[in-house]
């Protein structure tokens, strides 16, 4: 058996479908990255990423630079993001102190928001939040900011007792209660927090992985009877997608809300 040119067999690896692994990875776009040690770093997900956070600075940098009494489109656009986030989730939550953390809590809520955009994004159609690893971040550093929060208000030891302590409680069930609250709110949030965002947006990813392969699998079968019901495949595609928008607006802000949740309750007197 003829073996087939280097060429040739790249080539029709590349026409394989479903695409693989391989499609994610950018290196080859940089000269001179394969082989180096930052070659698994550039991937698809990584390079929406980068975009993201480019896309949320510029937006605010622009927005922000030259500001009007009489605020143009993109000024309006992002003080309603930020009153959204000032008023709605930051007062309303925290309380008058809350307005601290509200350059905080806007721009996560915009970077995750611009995160899973890329989830429906035409030639993106993956969000990086679908990845676990970026939720986990996204987690971690709204842990350390409450945790930060809680231990400058209370001190260390203070903030671990109100973390833990169940005011009100009998001394006698405290053994039973203290170890439950320590997980609950210092361990349990931050991978709440992280698996309840990735959870969605794999979902999402894969029901309209579905929808879209699946119609192209049906209008490539063999039988003509079966092939007309890629259309309708296709049409619960795009149907999902004005859904699937609606969940990830919603899940930017849930995350955004339960941040600040989490730094109200840091702030607080008593459990």
């Amino acid at each position: 058996m003829t073996e087939l040119p280097t060429y040739a067999a790249a080539d029709i690896r590349a026409a394989e479908f479903p695409p693989g692994v391989d499609s994610f990875n950018y290196r080859s776009l940089i000269p001179g990255f394969e082989g180096t040690a930052w070659e698994p770093a550039f991937t698809k997900i990584a390079l929406l990423v980068w975009i993201a956070a480019a896309i949320a600075i510029l937006f605010f940098l622009l927005s922000y630079r030259n500001p009007q009494l009489v605020p143009t489109k993109r000024q309006w656009m992002a003080e309603s993001v930020y009153g959204l986030a000032r008023d709605n989730i930051a007062k309303d939550i925290i309380g008058h102190q809350g307005v601290r953390f509200a350059p905080y809590l806007a721009s996560l809520f915009v970077f995750i928001l611009l995160l899973n955009i890329w989830g429906i994004f035409p030639f993106a159609q993956i969000s990086p939040n679908s990845h676990i690893a970026f939720p986990i971040v996204l987690a971690i550093s709204s842990w350390l900011v409450y945790v930060a929060v809680g231990i400058r208000k209370h001190g260390f030891f203070g903030y671990i007792k109100a973390s833990c302590w169940v005011g009100g409680a009998p001394l006698w069930v405290q053994p039973i209660l203290v170890p439950i609250e320590f997980v609950s709110n210092l361990v349990l949030r931050p991978v709440t927090l992280a698996v309840r965002l990735f959870a969605n947006m794999f979902a999402g990813h894969m029901i309209l992985l579905v929808f879209t392969l699946g119609g192209v699998a049906l209008l490539n079968a063999e039988s003509i009877f079966i092939k007309p019901v890629a259309l309708l495949s296709w049409a619960m595609a795009i149907l999902m997608t004005f859904f699937e928008l609606g969940i990830l607006i919603l899940q930017a802000y849930v995350f955004t809300l339960l941040t600040a949740t989490y730094l109200q309750s840091s702030l607080a007197d008593e459990h």
